[in-house]
């Protein structure tokens, strides 16, 4: 007998849930392509002007095995009276504070070429993002916020992509604070002070940081909710600024700071200026992005991060050269305070954040500007000092101060060089001006007296400054009535003048340096440097009445700026007085 009840159908398994999240493969894959992308992005060739000096210490740190006092590369060096009260210890301040890195750099080239160099360059800032990452990422507990940290990073971190000391300073800012933010190898925080002192004169930022830390305890301590290590990082704060004591300057590098303010020739270097609150930049907007975020959150922040906040914001507003500490404070604060994302991140958009990555890393390499695994000699006279070294030449020599260092590489110890990138004497550097762009009677010396004074027998320097400016020392010297120095070599780079060429070195026509800097100015062009030569060259030929050439080079200086009023008025005059 059938039952009453009807069997009942088996019920449906549940469908799919769409996965909301990629794979757990997928997030290791990603922070390896986001590696690669960093140290693609900051691995350009090896061309910074200070980088050459940096090799030459460091070679004879060495080579001699005595940090580089008396200076044994520029002969001017101890030349004349200071210019100011402190600027001898500025002076030994600039030769020895950065041994260890020259040390380190001379190294790693001398072992592995360029390449290594470049490599460990782009190493050393990838570290840095990476770190301002992992802090964004531990404190926020979003890993896309800190892979976005490490992102927003690179954008002003590869204005630094330079082979110099400095780059000590940034990593170890960032180890610096996660060892503070973790709690994890406290002690060995003096160690990594000591170290610093001799690689950097930038371990200040250390005693901020261990300061900020410190201070936090303190307030916590009085506040009746005192930190269970506060003991800890009290002392550890205190050793490792009396680690840092332990270098060749002590603590002058307060002294040489404010002296810094004080020097003319520094204060002449773009990177020691302010940096500019108006028009908005991204240093800026990344400024005032995170205030704003720790105004909002200001019962939430802690007291160390409004102090590293301050502390690092303060130095970054200093100089340019510090605004990079922004690009490491600022993600990581912004990581932490900014309201988190409550709703679950799509897998598409997982997936797109790499396709972003990706696509960004291709668009690198196929524009040739990553993994540049060379030296860009290309931007200084290279084959001007082949010239000097094949000739056996070593009288003094007068050269510009941007190539200072590389001459420092290549000529000594056979021959020293003027001036070069390490600001060590400021009556020189006003000498130097001087004769570059042959302003004569300066204090009743005339630049054929200058020349004399310091003895120099050899001038190598192109026609143009970075800016495009032109040098108007070569451009004088090709005048056919003055027969005391006798061209000797040009190409697109430089030219070289000489009192007495020795046997088997031939003089040159002098007007063929008019033609060497319209040469070199094709070439400066050519390599993406400022076209500002082509106006340069246009007001010289009209100083000396070469009229065609006059026109030819305002108006190619005008077909790239056309609105520019001083330029377009020359030309006009030109053309209105019928001078063709």
């Amino acid at each position: 007998m059938r039952s009453r009840t009807a069997a009942r159908p088996a019920p449906k398994p549940p469908l799919p849930v769409k996965r909301r999240t990629a794979p757990s493969w997928f997030r290791p894959l990603l922070l390896v392509l986001v590696g690669i992308y960093l140290m693609g992005r900051f691995s350009g060739a090896a061309g910074d002007s200070d980088m050459w000096w940096h090799l030459a210490a460091g070679k004879y740190i060495w080579q001699n095995h005595r940090l580089p006092v008396p200076d044994p590369f520029a002969y001017t060096t101890n030349m004349g009276t200071p210019f100011y009260a402190g600027e001898l210890t500025t002076r030994h301040f600039n030769l020895t504070h950065e041994w260890g890195m020259e040390l380190i750099y001379y190294l790693v080239q001398s072992s592995l070429g360029f390449p290594g160099l470049v490599l460990f360059r782009a190493l050393l800032l990838t570290v840095f993002c990476g770190m301002t990452g992992w802090l964004a990422w531990r404190r926020s507990g979003g890993f896309y916020r800190g892979v976005a940290a490490s992102l927003v990073a690179i954008i002003l971190a590869s204005l630094f992509a330079a082979d110099r000391a400095f780059l000590a300073t940034f990593v170890l800012v960032t180890v610096t604070v996660a060892v503070f933010d973790t709690r994890r190898i406290l002690w060995a925080l003096p160690l990594i002070f000591l170290l610093w002192a001799n690689l950097h004169g930038g371990y200040l930022m250390g005693w901020a940081i261990a300061g900020a830390y410190s201070a936090e305890a303190l307030y916590l301590h009085f506040r009746g909710t005192p930190l269970p290590d506060e003991r800890k990082i009290w002392m550890v704060s205190a050793l490792s600024v009396l680690a840092t004591v332990l270098n060749p300057n002590g603590v002058g590098v307060l002294e040489v700071m404010r002296h810094y303010r004080d020097s003319p020739m520094q204060l002449s270097i773009t990177e020691w200026n302010y940096p500019a609150w108006w028009p908005p930049d991204y240093y800026n907007l990344l400024v005032a992005g995170t205030a704003v975020t720790l105004l909002w959150a200001r019962r939430r922040v802690r007291v160390a991060d409004w102090l590293l906040f301050i502390a690092l914001g303060t130095a970054s507003a200093m100089a340019l050269r510090n605004v990079i500490f922004i690009a490491f404070i600022g993600p990581v604060l912004l990581a932490t305070y900014l309201p988190a994302w409550k709703r679950p991140v799509w897998v598409i958009w997982e997936y797109a954040a790499a396709v972003l990555v990706v696509v960004s890393l291709a668009m690198g390499l196929s524009r040739g500007a990553m993994f540049q695994l060379r030296a860009a000699e290309w931007r200084y006279p290279a084959e001007a000092a082949d010239f000097l070294i094949a000739h056996g030449v070593t009288g003094r020599i007068f050269n510009t101060y941007e190539g200072g260092g590389y001459l420092m590489w290549r000529l000594w110890p056979r021959q020293k060089v003027f001036i070069d990138g390490r600001a060590l004497n400021e009556s020189v550097w006003d000498d130097y001006v001087h004769i570059a762009f042959n302003a004569d009677y300066k204090g009743g010396k005339t630049t054929n007296q200058l020349l004399e004074q310091y003895g120099i027998e050899v001038i190598l320097m192109p026609g143009f400054d970075a800016k495009g400016q032109v040098y108007f020392l070569p451009a004088a010297l090709a005048d056919p009535v003055q027969k005391e120095w006798k061209l000797v070599f040009h190409d697109d780079k430089s030219l070289i003048y000489m009192r007495h060429p020795p046997p088997g070195v031939e003089a040159l026509p002098s007007l063929e340096a008019l033609d060497a800097l319209e040469a070199q100015c094709n070439y400066n062009v050519d390599h993406g440097l400022p076209v500002k030569c082509a106006q340069a060259l246009g007001e010289m030929f009209t100083s000396i009445r070469d009229w065609k050439r006059a026109r030819k080079w305002l108006e190619a200086y005008l077909s790239v700026d056309s609105g520019n009023p001083k330029a377009r008025g020359l030309l006009q005059q030109l053309n209105a007085a019928g001078r063709y």
